[in-house]
């Protein structure tokens, strides 16, 4: 006998070559994380940035805010199977969070708010591959969803998105972040079901 959770697949797959192979499509946003939810005010968040052979960066929300801004439309993809299409964000750039020096063959380890760590090569992040989002659907992304403000890697499964991030580093060499090294896949592209080691 199969168990069956909500939200946790046997929901019938539809054809749109916008939905990766094992994903179904959902009109809500479902929520799932690690742990509980960190509340962080606005005027005690802060964004910091490591990369070596620099001094390191650190923003305020106000100083955040005043970086330029972006709005993208983009469609998520979650490990667990749902897939939302057309999802409306706002938000900053990496490559202006980075600068134009990076090493593109490195890595970056996201650091949250509550101690959550995800990995991600330097590569996937860099050309407009990725944004500190702080707006979802026209309105301050909800505390539940990653708010004030968390990353995101719409090309990757959505674990790789980190919410409530508090900072990134960039590392010569790759390290594990938290669901990496619980056996979930290094990389995570949806497009080639990397789901679990």
């Amino acid at each position: 006998m199969a168990i069956i959770n909500k939200g946790f697949g046997a929901r019938r797959r539809q054809h749109d070559d916008r939905i990766p192979p094992g994903q179904y499509l959902t009109n809500d946003f479902p929520v799932l994380s690690a742990g509980p939810t960190p509340s962080i005010s606005l005027s005690e968040w802060t964004l910091g940035i490591e990369v070596p052979g620099r001094q390191a960066r650190r923003w305020t929300w106000d100083e955040f805010m005043a970086l330029p801004q972006e709005d993208i439309t983009v469609d998520i993809h979650c490990v667990t199977a749902w897939s939302k299409l057309g999802t409306s964000w706002r938000g900053v750039s990496l490559d202006v969070l980075l600068g134009e020096d990076v090493d593109p063959d490195g890595f970056v380890m996201a650091h949250s708010y509550g101690g959550y760590t995800t990995n991600v090569p330097l590569e996937d992040v860099l050309d407009g591959k990725a944004w500190i989002a702080h707006t979802f659907d026209g309105e301050p992304l909800d505390p539940e969803h990653g708010g004030p403000a968390r990353l995101l890697i719409p090309h990757l499964y959505f674990w790789k998105s980190a919410k409530w991030v508090e900072h990134l580093k960039v590392m010569d060499s790759d390290v594990p972040g938290f669901w990496e090294t619980n056996g979930y896949h290094n990389h995570g592209d949806p497009w080639k079901e990397e789901r679990y080691w």
